[in-house]
């Protein structure tokens, strides 16, 4: 999994106040969880751009006040009309204990049923997974090269090397919705595969 770098400074104060000040500096305010205790820090806006417009997963190289954490994205609060960033949360990895992170869908090659005219649907842009930091990959890929017109894959039909899905394996992950007036009797054909590379 590729690694971005995050410097910060503590935070004194966490409350609603401090945090409309720091981001009015171009900061955004931040926490890290998962350690022996919770850290309050800022980091400039302007280093959150590989991290949080990818489409690919990332661990994270925190430093704060000189000390470095090895870390990933938990999740992020965006302004509901501007869409700036407003609160970023982290979790604390370590080597040897598993982790809980999401991780993105991306799906691979040109369905069967695309080329017959139907249309390809993401239906889960993340999946949530339990692995070793050093097992996180940066992306799921699935492949859809087999799929029909009505045909669906589901987390169940994924497998991905020392990595458990911790979504329910009936959920679903991408199919193929044929346009009106198509054919789908091909709805019942089975699943693509899905390997990571």
């Amino acid at each position: 999994m590729k690694t971005v770098s995050i410097s910060g400074s503590p935070r004194e104060n966490v409350g609603k106040k401090d945090a409309k000040a720091i981001r009015r500096n171009g900061q955004i305010p931040c926490v890290l969880y998962g350690g022996t205790e919770q850290i309050h820090f800022s980091a400039d806006s302007k280093e959150f751009k590989d991290l949080i417009y990818s489409p690919d997963a990332h661990l994270v190289k925190l430093n704060v006040n000189g000390k470095e954490y090895s870390a990933a994205l938990q999740e992020a609060q965006f302004h509901p009309v501007n869409d700036n960033i407003l609160h970023v949360d982290f979790i604390q990895l370590f080597e040897d204990k598993v982790a809980k992170i999401d991780i993105p869908v991306n799906l691979i090659g040109t369905a069967v049923g695309v080329r017959a005219g139907g249309k390809l649907i993401k239906k889960q842009r993340l999946l949530k997974v339990r692995a070793l930091p050093g097992d996180l990959p940066d992306s799921i890929e699935v492949n859809v090269e087999n799929l029909q017109v009505g045909g669906i894959v589901r987390v169940k039909d994924i497998s991905v090397k020392k990595l458990i899905i911790l979504n329910s394996p009936s959920t679903v992950v991408a199919t193929v919705k044929g346009k009106r007036g198509m054919d789908t009797a091909a709805a019942a054909a089975p699943a693509a595969g899905a390997k990571k590379k």
